[in-house]
């Protein structure tokens, strides 16, 4: 089923809309208000009252025309706020803690090993097209994430159910082994609950989200209007959305200054300062979990010796990146992939500080006594260049002689990460401690980029999936923490904040920890100063 056609320019519009509809429905809105320089941190108060009404543009990065609208193909920023403008998930997560929100699942109850969930699905909510959202359509959705001919960005997370089925009018999922963690996986926003599961016609933006599509153009420009019967009356502030995507770092600031646009994201933090300067402009600034890393393989020479990887985590100087890479804007990393804006993060690891001395020791230890080469792009991190260049400064002062290699941008995630055994790397976030070793700790992880292979931390990480006491839980990531920072390839400098900015008239903006852009939300929390 469908109710868009595709245009002979490329445009997807509602079926019979003719392109005087289309315009007359996308003018550019100009804008009366100025702009302003306020820095806003996680955590600020946001008490005013919602408004309601005007038309929202964003300018994003993160955009292609190779995108697409079937939720399973969904990757980049812009695939990320389209699809949660459109669409929901089961669950959701809590902007400040993380924890599983109810959403279009009202509750849950696992069994006494979380090998068995249960969920009350809502029988309220309606899809754009009028027809009523039922369980069939939940679990034609799930099914089809879980198909292995789908090629969903979900599939990995639905690997380990073995069963979906309804009972007694509830959904019910059978594991293959019990998880704590299972609503938090269904907040995957690959996961957007569709009529028939979306099997008719994947790419068919018909969901239960707060705005419905009106027209999209892949890796140039979106709009859609509200959806008057939206089942929630919390979100969906602002008559109509438009996105443009811009990837040119120039183009979105020039677009937000002159306002062209009311929101940016993906801030270089080099250009704050300038930024700032700019009358009424506000820059957003939120903790997140994704960071700046360099890998190593723990199975390639010379990474294969311990003493050898201790040396490059002693050598590099965290705080010289922190404050002249990353402008500040982020936290200390200590050599695992969790900081505290996961639940249970552990406490108490001692922070690993650059020391020379001790990097020397390890590196003479080792035996290695020829120059390493370490590669790296722009591509992997904004500044990663000018990181590699620092590390190779605070590097040589241990005696441990760095070999910088640019490599292009173009072709940087296929032919050197996960490919070369040292290499400059960018994460996000995921949901769950548990997701996050998973997708790349884990022997048989298809992502496993430092090649680290642990049979005791594959069994731990098992068992730590299936605990349902927090404290036995916390206890088992703190060990997989300290095996990972003081035996695993991975050297963490920095935890990067994720940074966006806003003419000042836009409120509302939620500093969510989930994700970057208010965990892709942003457009429908937001709205304009009266």
């Amino acid at each position: 089923m469908s109710d868009f056609t595709k245009r002979p320019d490329g445009l997807i519009v509602p079926a019979g809309i003719n392109r005087r509809g289309f315009l007359a429905g996308t003018a550019a809105l100009g804008l009366a208000a100025g702009f302003g320089g306020t820095l806003l941190a996680a955590g600020d108060a946001r008490a005013e009252e919602p408004n309601r009404g005007g038309h929202l543009k964003l300018g994003l990065k993160g955009g292609a025309t190779t995108d697409t609208l079937d939720p399973a193909g969904y990757s980049g920023s812009v695939s990320f706020v389209i699809g949660h403008l459109w669409g929901d998930t089961l669950v959701e997560s809590d902007p400040k803690t993380g924890a599983p929100l109810p959403a279009l699942a009202e509750s849950w109850e696992p069994s006494a090993d979380a090998s068995q969930w249960t969920f009350k699905i809502r029988s309220d909510v309606s899809f754009h097209d009028g027809s009523k959202m039922t369980i069939a359509d939940v679990i034609a959705t799930l099914k089809r994430h879980s198909d292995e001919g789908s090629k969903s960005g979900a599939l990995g997370l639905m690997r380990s159910i073995k069963a979906i089925e309804e009972k007694a009018g509830a959904l019910v999922l059978t594991l293959t082994e019990g998880n704590a963690d299972l609503p938090l996986l269904l907040t995957d926003y690959h996961l957007i609950i569709q009529p028939r599961g979306g099997v008719d016609n994947p790419a068919s933006p018909i969901g239960t989200g707060p705005y419905k599509l009106a027209s999209y153009e892949a890796g140039l420009r979106s709009t859609f209007e509200k959806n008057t019967n939206d089942w929630r009356q919390d979100r969906g502030f602002v008559d109509s959305v438009e996105i443009i995507v811009m990837n040119d770092t120039t183009a979105r600031i020039a677009a937000l200054s002159s306002g062209q646009v009311h929101f940016i994201n993906n801030i270089d933090p080099k250009t704050v300062p300038l930024l700032k300067r700019a009358p009424r402009v506000e820059i957003l600034r939120t903790a997140g979990k994704g960071f700046y890393s360099f890998l190593m393989h723990c199975d390639t020479a010379p990474f294969d010796n311990n003493d050898l990887r201790l040396a490059l985590k002693y050598a590099v100087d965290r705080q010289a990146i922190l404050d002249r890479v990353v402008g500040g804007f982020g936290t200390l990393g200590n050599d695992y992939p969790v900081n505290e804006n996961y639940a249970l993060a552990p406490e108490g690891i001692e922070q690993r500080a650059y020391d020379p001395d001790k990097a020397a020791f390890h590196f003479k230890k080792s035996g290695h006594d020829r120059p390493i080469l370490l590669r790296t792009s722009d591509a992997a991190f904004p500044g990663a260049i000018d990181a590699a260049v620092l590390f190779q400064e605070s590097a040589k002062k241990a005696g441990i002689e760095l070999e910088v290699r640019r490599e292009p941008e173009d072709g940087y995630w296929t032919n050197v990460w996960n490919v070369q055994p040292f290499c400059a790397s960018y994460w996000g976030g995921r949901p769950t401690q548990d997701s996050r070793y998973s997708t790349s700790y884990l022997s048989s992880a298809e992502w496993n980029d430092t090649r680290f292979k642990r049979e005791d931390f594959d069994k731990l990480l098992l068992q730590a999936r299936a605990e349902l006491d927090d404290a036995k839980r916390k206890e088992m990531y703190r060990t997989m923490a300290m095996t990972v920072r003081d035996e695993g390839g991975l050297i963490l400098p920095v935890f990067n904040d994720y940074v966006n900015a806003a003419t000042a008239s836009l409120k509302g903006f939620v500093h969510d920890i989930g994700n970057d852009l208010s965990n892709g939300y942003v457009a429908s929390r937001v709205w304009f100063d009266s």
